[in-house]
């Protein structure tokens, strides 16, 4: 049984610190204490470890990129040229298969630089997947298409004027077109209208006589001879063919080319004029023409 008398006695000598189990557990605490010191200093060398060995794997790694791609290179410059024995320069058959190579690899790379045209792609509709346009390697430049031949505009139709329908009035600008074509001076324009009016009252005529002449376009029939056309022209007088009398341009250069060889024909008289190439029993009746020939002509010039 303990003495209880050492309980108040902390400094005697069988005080409380000469007590055994104070002892024994300053002893704990210390030894407590180092344990935990060195399981730490202990934590730090194994993380310091960790560190190094971390650095030695990376050390490690860029060795072995640097040694592969030197491999690599070596066996490329080992495909390109043929190895040589020591001291010895490469001969010239190995020299020029050296420069066909470098030839054709530079004139490759030439070609990938070549700019590639991007094709333009219309933009896809909202919720569909934009299609990847594939670049062509090149823009051929596209033969434009060949224009069509636009149709010819047709010739504005006058109006009547003197008194004229349509069918005359056609008629008298057929007239006053052919003579514009061969260049002929106003007057003779109104001289060809004037005698059209008296010989045909610029109607196209075929005639009974030549039943030939009823194949081609005409207007009217008359019986005169063998009178045919707008200036009532004889194909058996030399005025010339049939088919070529029924046509209006043809007829009016035929009496146009007989106007102009009249002498001085600009200066005569209307009527005059026209008889001298028509020779028609009835001469003095072309001057009551000549108004409305005049004002036919002023329509189709103007």
């Amino acid at each position: 049984m303990r003495n209880d008398g050492n309980l108040d006695d902390h400094h005697g000598l069988g005080g409380a610190a000469d007590r055994s189990d104070d002892v024994t557990s300053t002893n704990w605490a210390v030894s407590g204490f180092k344990y935990r010191l060195s399981d730490a200093l202990s934590r730090l060398a194994g993380l310091a470890g960790l560190d190094n060995q971390a650095a030695d794997r990376r050390r490690r790694n860029r060795m072995a990129i640097i040694s592969g791609a030197a491999c690599c290179l070596g066996l490329i410059g080992f495909t390109l040229i043929p190895a040589n024995p020591a001291g010895q320069s490469p001969t010239p058959d190995q020299r020029a298969e050296i420069a066909q190579r470098a030839e054709a690899d530079a004139a490759s790379r030439g070609m990938a630089r070549e700019s590639v045209a991007p094709v333009t792609e219309s933009p896809a509709p909202s919720g569909s997947p934009s299609p990847t346009a594939e670049p062509t390697p090149s823009t051929k430049p596209t033969r434009s298409a060949k224009a069509t031949a636009k149709p010819r505009p047709k010739p504005k139709r006058i109006t009547p004027v003197a008194g004229l329908d349509q069918a005359q009035m056609d008629n008298a600008t057929a007239i006053v077109r052919a003579g514009q074509k061969m260049d002929v001076p106003r007057r003779a324009l109104v001289i060809a209208v004037a005698t059209a009016m008296q010989e045909s009252n610029l109607y196209n005529y075929a005639s009974g006589v030549l039943p030939e002449s009823q194949n081609y376009p005409h207007q009217a029939i008359g019986w005169d001879h063998d009178s045919v056309g707008l200036f009532q022209q004889r194909p058996s007088t030399g005025w010339g063919a049939v088919p070529d009398l029924m046509k209006p341009e043809y007829s009016t250069h035929q009496f146009l080319t007989a106007l102009l060889e009249v002498p001085g024909w600009q200066d005569l008289p209307l009527t005059v004029a026209a008889q001298t190439v028509q020779v028609s029993a009835f001469g003095w009746l072309y001057a009551q023409h000549e108004w409305r020939a005049t004002e036919v002509v002023d329509a189709v010039v103007s």
